[in-house]
């Protein structure tokens, strides 16, 4: 080997580990797009319309792609999570507290999903009562974050990450089992809503899938991990791109297949568009070990999504109002309605469904701000984003809010 060469070598080695050192932000941010609530809105778009909305999970995660990088963007480049921004261009303090409510409503839903997920799953592995899997789920998210506080945000990442691959696993093992139809895959491709419920079902997907507390989180992830960083910024944007794309892609093909597990296994068969009835019918049709591996999935979306959802909403709360709760405090606080529901025997799927409507009203208030500030050139400088990327932001904007104009129609007129 020529001197020259031998010298470059190691000098690649070490810039391809240090770009691999800077992935880690959107795989810990893509958790949120693999939370039980995911899992419910996906089973029970299959369960009872099949294929037909498979287009709004790809649809969702293409847009989640786009809101996730600039986050990440924003955070790189200012040094700044998206509620410290707004904290500080919001002036008066009435309206950071309104901003400030509608964020912890989201951050609330968030949590109701993500505990009642997690003890649904424990109920199914173990017959554990409701309420107290929700209370095994919430202090297991405590001990997850104080890795992030006691360790730093690299070990935080790969016990995340390996509870991803628990997920992925856990999820779409069964597709291989039961393969979907290849026709009803390319029909669901077709962008289309048949009645009220699909409406209902194309909201909560994407609720569940471009989730306001990730967009939040994630500029604070990127800050946590880049703002110390002497690497120059536009090596980071790189590394940060393909981050969002390996944790977007994954999460979208899971959520694509935990749609098509249950179009092709589960459509029409009555009680699976609960998650205690698709685990009872994949247990019935495809044998005990892939009905465990599902419940296993979902207490590991649970357990990893619910301590991500935490630090998203501390970090809105100091963002927007500049007040630190104790994480004790406030983690007992966000799962009290989880508890509650759990408590007062609401049935647990349609609440996780419920849930991710509730998140997909807060997308705008997230989306909308990130658009604008990651469009101006005094807060980006050469960062900023170029206009079609701004038209795509805007473009999604409107559609999701659309969606939502028609879901409150059809639902205060009953059609």
């Amino acid at each position: 080997m020529p001197k020259s060469a031998e010298v470059l070598a190691p000098v690649q080695h070490a810039s391809q580990g240090r770009a691999a050192w800077m992935l880690g932000p959107a795989l810990v941010a893509g958790v949120a797009y693999l939370d039980p609530g995911n899992v419910a809105s996906n089973m029970t778009a299959g369960a009872r319309y099949g294929y037909l909305l498979v287009w709004v999970v790809v649809l969702a995660s293409l847009i989640a792609w786009l809101v996730q990088y600039l986050s990440a963007k924003l955070g790189v480049v200012t040094g700044r999570s998206l509620p410290e921004l707004l904290g500080q261009r919001i002036q008066r303090r009435g309206g950071r507290i309104a901003y400030w409510l509608q964020a912890e409503l989201v951050a609330i839903a968030t949590d109701v999903a993500e505990v009642i997920g997690g003890a649904v799953a424990l109920q199914l592995l173990f017959g554990l009562p409701l309420v107290w899997g929700g209370v095994i789920t919430g202090l297991v998210s405590l001990a997850l974050l104080s890795l992030h506080s006691g360790r730093g945000p690299r070990t935080f990442e790969f016990v995340i990450i390996g509870l991803v691959a628990v997920i992925a696993i856990g999820f779409v093992a069964g597709v291989f089992v039961a393969p979907p139809s290849a026709g009803g895959v390319l029909g669901g491709l077709v962008p289309r809503l048949t009645d009220s419920g699909s409406v209902l079902l194309a909201a909560s997907i994407l609720g569940a899938t471009v989730m306001p507390h990730a967009i939040y989180a994630h500029s604070a992830l990127a800050r946590d991990r880049f703002a110390p960083d002497p690497t120059p910024i536009p090596r980071i944007l790189r590394a940060t791109r393909w981050d969002v794309s390996i944790a977007l892609g994954v999460a979208g093909a899971v959520n694509v297949f935990i749609l098509l597990l249950a179009a092709a296994s589960l459509a029409g068969v009555p009680g699976t568009d609960s998650l205690e009835g698709a685990y009872a019918a994949l247990r019935a049709g495809m044998g005990p070990v892939i009905a465990v591996m599902f419940a296993i999935g979902l207490l590991a979306s649970g357990l990893a999504s619910t301590s991500v959802g935490a630090y998203a909403g501390a970090e809105i709360m100091h963002g927007l109002l500049r007040l630190r709760v104790p994480l004790l405090i406030r983690r007992l606080v966000s799962i009290l309605p989880a508890l509650l529901l759990l408590g007062f025997g609401a049935d647990p799927t349609q609440s996780l469904v419920l849930s991710q409507v509730v998140l997909s009203f807060g997308i705008p208030f997230a989306v909308i701000p990130l658009i604008v500030l990651t469009a101006r050139r005094s807060l980006l400088g050469r960062f900023r984003n170029r206009w079609q990327t701004t038209a795509l932001g805007v473009a999604a904007s409107l559609f999701l809010i659309v969606l939502n104009g028609m879901l409150l129609v059809l639902l205060f007129t009953g059609r």
